[in-house]
């Protein structure tokens, strides 16, 4: 049983900076641990389809993003600390929205577990 709880958040300037922390919990139980997961963040704004935003391999060998944040977003994990964070930078109005952590298993059973998540504001 994995709980995944999404920090970080707020309100920021354009142009501004957040990063955005995703702490795993019940992964320590695993036999193979956190590398087990694909983490994703998502992203909803009011009216709008959730969006996959960014994701990373178990190991941390591969991240994917969408291509609006392309170069102002970093995805990372610490696996040892059961951690995912995404570094936004030049934030813009568009990226308004509420930023949900994801985790789905590589393996059998391919469970898969989604945060509360946390909002995000840029505006002036």
């Amino acid at each position: 049983q994995v709980q995944l709880v999404e920090s970080g958040g707020g309100l920021v300037q354009p142009g501004g900076s957040l990063r955005l922390s995703c702490a795993a919990s019940g992964v320590t139980f695993s036999r193979y641990g956190m590398s087990r997961y694909r983490m994703s963040w998502y992203r909803q704004a009011p009216g709008k389809e959730r969006e996959l935003v960014a994701t990373i391999t178990g190991t941390g060998g591969t991240t994917n993003y969408v291509d609006s944040v392309k170069g102002r977003f970093t995805i990372s994990r610490d696996n040892a600390k059961n951690t995912v964070y995404l570094q936004m930078n030049s934030l813009k109005s568009e990226d308004t929205a509420v930023y949900v952590c994801n985790a789905i298993e590589t393996g059998w059973p391919r469970r898969e577990y989604w945060g509360q998540g946390t909002q995000v504001t840029v505006s002036s």
